[in-house]
């Protein structure tokens, strides 16, 4: 997408987490070096959870889900990453990518030179950054004070919380507040939004490289009501809890879908939905709809 308004950007960070996040990395895969994507890292369910329970590592399932739809297809380097054993045996259920990444971690000495090695076996030219190098698990709060641990505790809860946190608290990756810092275009969203939007900005070092970046802030809303405690909040709630947690007002715009583009204050509506999937946002659609919404930046070397 060579005549993309975005092209004019010349660092995009993308936030959050789970297949929203691999979908709008993918969409904009053709800023190459120049997009990067931080990752939530606190899924404990599935193949992921178990590698967690095992080895005591960070969450790799949402960081391969990216790297899988970054990859080029098809090529047997990809069909490796997503592939998942069968069987009864001890590795059934496990994803042959996840496990790569947990081996590869165990020889390197950060998991974001896994990463890397990964991105290079995959020829990604996009940066990953996990938003932590630490496991941590997400932590809810119940309004009669109970504590509800693990995202797929905090998926199940009826009541939406009254305060989210993490589990040990860990610290940012360094990389990733940089790229913070040093955007001139910031993407959070779509997807679970107490679980795949909000562990990265539960982060202090986060929300204060969020704090110090003059990027002007983008959220994209999901397509779909989600199943989780947060369904009942509208997107006007949805923004007031980011703003809660990071102590300031950083959305500067929304995207949101619509059979008809229009524009509503802060929201830009566009016909987003991939004729595929209802549940996906068409990629070109996303992108267009992105450059459209920014205005051209003028004496850009």
């Amino acid at each position: 997408m060579k005549n993309n308004g975005l092209n004019q950007y010349q660092q995009v960070v993308a936030i959050g987490g789970g297949h929203g996040l691999g979908r709008v990395l993918s969409a904009l895969s053709f800023l190459g070096p120049k997009l990067t994507g931080i990752v939530a890292t606190t899924d404990n369910g599935g193949s992921t959870g178990r590698l967690r329970a095992e080895k005591d590592c960070i969450a790799w399932g949402d960081l391969r889900n990216c790297l899988t739809q970054l990859a080029k297809k098809p090529s047997i380097g990809t069909l490796m990453f997503e592939y998942r054993f069968n069987g009864e045996s001890e590795l059934s259920g496990h994803n042959l990518g996840n496990l790569m990444l947990t081996a590869l971690d165990e020889l390197c000495v950060r998991p974001l030179e896994a990463i890397n090695l990964v991105r290079q076996f995959l020829n990604i030219e996009t940066r990953l950054i996990p938003m932590s190098e630490e496991p941590t698990h997400l932590v809810a709060l119940e309004a009669c004070g109970k504590s509800v641990f693990g995202e797929i505790n905090v998926d199940k809860m009826t009541d939406t919380p009254i305060a989210l946190s993490l589990e040990p608290i860990v610290q940012a990756t360094c990389e990733a507040c940089d790229a913070i810092r040093e955007a001139d275009l910031i993407i959070i969203g779509p997807g679970s939004f107490l679980t795949s939007i909000m562990p990265p900005l539960l982060l202090p070092k986060i929300a204060k490289a969020l704090a110090e970046s003059s990027a002007e802030v983008i959220l994209i809303d999901n397509l779909t009501s989600e199943p989780s405690p947060i369904a009942n909040c509208g997107l006007a709630q949805k923004i007031d809890w980011c703003h809660q947690v990071l102590g300031l007002k950083i959305i500067d715009k929304v995207l949101s879908h619509t059979e008809a583009a229009y524009q509503d204050g802060q929201t830009s509506y566009y016909p987003l939905r991939s004729s595929h999937h209802r549940g996906l946002h068409d990629k070109r659609a996303l992108a267009n709809a992105l450059a459209e919404m920014l205005p051209e930046k003028l004496n850009i070397d």
